[in-house]
Order: C-alpha cells, then structure tokens, then sequence
C-alpha cells in the first residue's frame, strides 16, 4: 500500500531508512538520524490522528523489500497492530514517547547487565528517534510511525531474547528441545505499553535459577576489572621455568598478590610481601582458594596450569559469565516440584526440594562425567522415574565394538574375570549363553548382547537412577570411589557416577517413608535387579556452564572448559550478527 502526500515524504523515507537498520539482521550497526517533515497541528487524542493512523499503515505495509522486517516480524506487528487499530502504543496525545515507552529504551540501553546487546535492540537508533520526537513542534508522524512499531518489534525480540536464549541449544550440539513457548508476546507488549508494566513484564519472565542472578550480579565487578586490565589491575608476566611450591623466594608476586586481592581471594589487609619476595603465608592461601574456585587441586603450587588459569584475560571471563547466563535461558521454569541438576564441567551435582529464594541447594555431591574426546555426557532435561537396586550394566554397543569384543576374540576367559556374560533376548531374565567363540560371532552381529552381573565388579556400582532418554544415560554409582579425590573427573562413558549415592537415593525416594536409609543400603547389597518406582518423577537437568556461583558462600567458580562448547555457542551469537 503506497500513500502520497508531503506529511509522510522525505520524513517517512528516512524513518523507513532508520527502522531499517533496526531491523536487519545484516544491517549496519549506527544509522543516520531520521530528519522531521513538515508538522502537522497537534490534535487533542491519540485517535483523532489520522495522519497517525495512516502512517502506521504505510509503515506496516513496507513496501520496500530493503526496510521489511521479514515474514516474522510482520506477523508480529499484525498481531500487535491488527488492521483496523493501527494507533500507537507507545505514544502520548502530543505524539510524545510515553513513560513505558521510556523504561523500555532503559531496559534495551541497559542489556548488557542481562549479558545480552543493546545493538540487538537498536537502542541508539531508538535514541535518536525519540529524541526527534521530543524535538519536534509538532512530532512527525513518519518518526512517530516508525519509533512506535520498532519499539514495538524490540520489546518483542528482547522478551524472546532474554526468556529463553538467543540460540537454540539444538543449532550448536546439544540434544534437547527448548521447552514450548506459550507466552503470548503480542499480549503482554501491549499490556506493558498501556498498562505502564514494562518492568514487571520483563521481570516475570526472568530466568528461573538463582544462579543466573548471582551469575548477574557479578558482571559489574568482573567489567570494571577488565577495564583496568593492565594498569591498576596487573596482568601476570610469563609462567615460571619450574613450579613455585610455598616457602621458595620467587619473582613477580607484587602482581600476584594485586591480581588475588582483587579478584577476592585474598583480603586487602592481608600482610605485605617480604623483602627479598618469599612465597608463604596469605598469599600462598590465596591461591589455594584461587584454585578452589577454578577446579585444580588446592595444594598453593603455582605450576603452569595455575599461572595460567591467573593469566586467563579478565575480558574472557566476562564473557565466560554471559555464555553461562545464555545457557541458563534455554531452562525451563522449574516450579514448585525437586530436581537434580549437573553441571558437567564443574563435575557438581545439586540437589532442590523446590526452587528456593536463597539459591541454597538441599545436598550436593561430586560427579564423575563422560571423556572428553569421545564419550562426552550430553546436555538435556527428563524425568526420573526409578531406582534400580543391584543393577545388571547392559554394555552398550560402542564400548563393545571399539573395547571388549576384541579381547573376547583373544580370550574367552575375560567374560569370568569381568562378571559378565552373552544373553539371548531383553530384561533380566534373558537366557544366559554359553562362552563360545560361536556365540562371539552372533554378539558381534547383534544377535546377543553383552551384560554385567551385579556385584562389587559391576561399573554401575550398587544403585543406578533412571530417566529413560534416546542417549541411554542415567546417574549411578561406582566401585571407583578414588577418583572421587581428583579435581578433574571426566572418565565415564558418558554416564554420571555420583559420589555419594546412598544420599541420593534417600532424598529421591523420600516420599516413600518405608525407605529409610537403612532400607536403601539393605538393598542396595541384597538381591539382584531390584526396581522401585518413584511416587512423584523429578526433573533432571544435565547442563554445561562454565562459570557458576556456589552457594552459600556465592563465591564465583570457573571450570575448564572440557568439551570446548563455549567457542561453539560464541561462534553461534557472533553469526546472528551477520
């Protein structure tokens, strides 16, 4: 639809060119300030603009392929703007921006307290049209047009943005589905511009662990160091020819000990360097607990990995803690119900009754994940369902072809050793096969297949908990109980081996009073494949960030990043800007 006139010409042209910019996701990041055409007389109400009105509808309809918001984003201005409404939502009846209109363009200036972008917002160019309008004796209505629905299609992208993520978990590897957006977004723009509740829309829909405010409130301190990265905040020279073990006289602990204090880990009142430098006391305790909140064994030496890990720039770190907070935007709120959550690289599991305001898990354990080369534990959301007692392990077939049938080729003799043993069929009352050769061959061409009989040589350990997913994990205990004593733990098969699983059990069962923690350990050593059904499923989150808080000191914790997913997911977010 092409409308003449000079009230909508050169104004309209060039609001056009400025919503442009806002809404291409391949347009450049400043545009030129829109210019105002010749005002009309003001009009006593919003509705009585018709010039208004007829903007709208020429902005809608966007004729230019150049300036169209894409089959997206007109659907969404059609529900936001239906045909025969098309007035402003974020405007006086001076065609002035209004207060929510206001508080909008402070939320999209101040996105990266979110970890996200204002120029995903185009708040500059925002700017620059409200501040047209502001300026202008009367307002344009082209400016007016444009500033309204932009504003409009922002709010929209920031929601989407800030609820669940900016990309989808399934685009860079992992394996589960963002949860179904019900919200209706048109909805609640429209109520948060006319009802004057911007700031309580945006904060119903904030994401639902504590963790990502913690994670929020640490962004502030962990920018302005990265500012001063280099001057008041030393960087670290090169890592030392040998290790520094506490008691030996070293160079370059002036920066060290500037680097802990403001990184928190040692007090600022804490005692000053002897001359000449000698590397004891505070400051050897600083960087134990340095190590402790970046997953290395807290023993004070300042090996390489550690002097590493400090020289890590603080700009990555920030950026570390917006990576985590986009991933925790792909869950799903919890409500009130308990569940499980693992942070894989952070080799941590915690436990909630419910979601609770202080952020302070029920009970947390260590974990044991999936290697990193080539038996990674995936990243998703199910529901356990059950506890097996004494569990059977039914190898699966990649550890089978690649591990055990070329020992059984060689040797029968492995099967006794191990506790396992050839099965024809499914359960556990499959028919035990003989060891043979023959029966090597029909297990190679998945005619039978492998298990492991319960026992103390059983790699489930005695207990394992189930959440029937396509990838075949589930969390169980192990006999391996010392690698529980090693600060990096990826050495599953991509499983989860919990450390204490006599506690997990306790609390997954304990809707089940008969199940006392001597009932469970009872069973757990007594008769082979024993299933219990939970009376109520708990949701099990499996999930990667490598930066968290860690109640209830909410100190802040980096890990390695094992699976190098944190280039991947950074990669996705710089392609949406091409």
């Amino acid at each position: 639809m092409r409308l003449a006139g000079p009230s909508l010409s050169g104004g309209f042209r060039t609001s056009l060119l400025c919503l442009a910019l806002m809404l291409s996701a391949c347009g450049p990041d400043e545009a030129p300030p829109a210019t105002a055409a010749p005002r009309p007389s003001p009009l006593p109400s919003l509705e009585a603009h018709a010039d208004l009105t007829a903007a709208m509808s020429a902005w809608l309809a966007a004729p230019d392929k150049r300036f169209n918001p894409g089959p997206a984003g007109k659907k969404i201005l059609a529900s936001i703007y239906p045909e025969a409404a098309t007035t402003a939502l974020w405007l006086d009846a001076n065609l002035r921006p209004t207060k929510s209109a206001e508080e909008a363009l402070a939320i999209f200036t101040d996105a990266e307290a979110e970890g996200l972008e204002p120029a995903d917002y185009r708040a500059a160019e925002l700017v620059v049209l409200k501040t047209n309008l502001e300026a202008g004796s009367p307002p344009s209505h082209a400016d007016a047009a444009a500033f309204d629905a932009s504003i409009s299609l922002s709010f929209i992208r920031y929601l989407r943005h800030f609820h669940r993520g900016r990309v989808d978990p399934k685009d860079i590897g992992f394996l589960f589905t963002l949860p179904a957006d019900e919200h209706d977004y048109a909805t609640m723009v429209r109520d948060a511009a006319h009802k004057g509740r911007v700031k309580e829309t945006v904060a119903a829909i904030t994401p639902p662990l504590v963790q990502y405010k913690a994670l929020r409130s640490m962004l502030p301190k962990y920018r302005a160091l990265a500012l001063t990265e280099g001057t008041t905040f030393p960087r670290l020279g090169p890592a030392p020819r040998k290790s520094i073990k506490p008691g030996e006289s070293a160079s370059g602990l002036d920066a060290l000990r500037t680097r802990l204090i403001a990184l928190g880990d040692m007090k600022d009142t804490a005692a000053p360097l002897a001359v000449p430098p000698v590397y004891e006391g505070d400051i050897v305790e600083g960087v134990k607990q340095f190590q402790t909140r970046h997953g290395y064994e807290a023993d004070g030496v300042l090996g390489k990995a550690t002097w590493a890990a400090m020289s890590v720039p603080i700009s990555w770190r920030v950026h570390q803690i917006e990576l985590a907070m986009e991933r925790m935007r792909w869950l799903p709120h919890l409500g009130e119900r308990p569940f499980v959550a693992v942070n894989v690289p952070m080799f941590r599991l915690w436990g909630w009754d419910t979601v609770p305001e202080s952020g302070a898990p029920n009970f947390e354990m260590g974990v044991i994940v999936g290697k990193s080369l080539n038996t990674r534990t995936p990243v998703f959301m199910e529901e356990m369902e059950y506890v097996i007692f004494q569990p059977y392990w039914n190898v699966p077939k990649s550890i089978l072809q690649k591990e055990i049938l070329p020992i059984l080729r060689r040797n029968l003799g492995y099967l006794d050793s191990q506790d396992m043993e050839m099965v024809d069929g499914q359960g556990d009352d499959a028919k035990v096969m003989a060891a043979s050769q023959e029966n090597v061959d029909l297990l190679a061409q998945g005619k039978l297949r492998l298990r492991q009989r319960p026992g103390a040589k059983n790699s489930l350990g005695q207990v394992k908990f189930m959440f029937p997913n396509d990838e075949n994990v589930y969390l169980h205990s192990t006999p391996a109980q010392s690698l529980f004593g090693r600060a990096r733990r990826d050495f599953s098969h991509g499983c989860v081996r919990v450390e204490d699983p006599v506690k997990l059990a306790e609390w997954a069962l304990k809707d089940q009073p008969e199940w006392t923690r001597e009932k469970i350990v009872a069973a757990m050593n007594g008769k082979p494949s024993f299933r219990v059904n939970l009376t109520r499923p708990i949701r099990v989150v499996m999930y990667y960030v490598t930066a968290t808080v860690i109640p209830p000191g909410n100190t802040l914790h980096f890990a390695e990043d094992i699976y190098k997913q944190d280039p991947q997911l950074d990669k996705a977010l710089h392609a949406r800007r091409r």
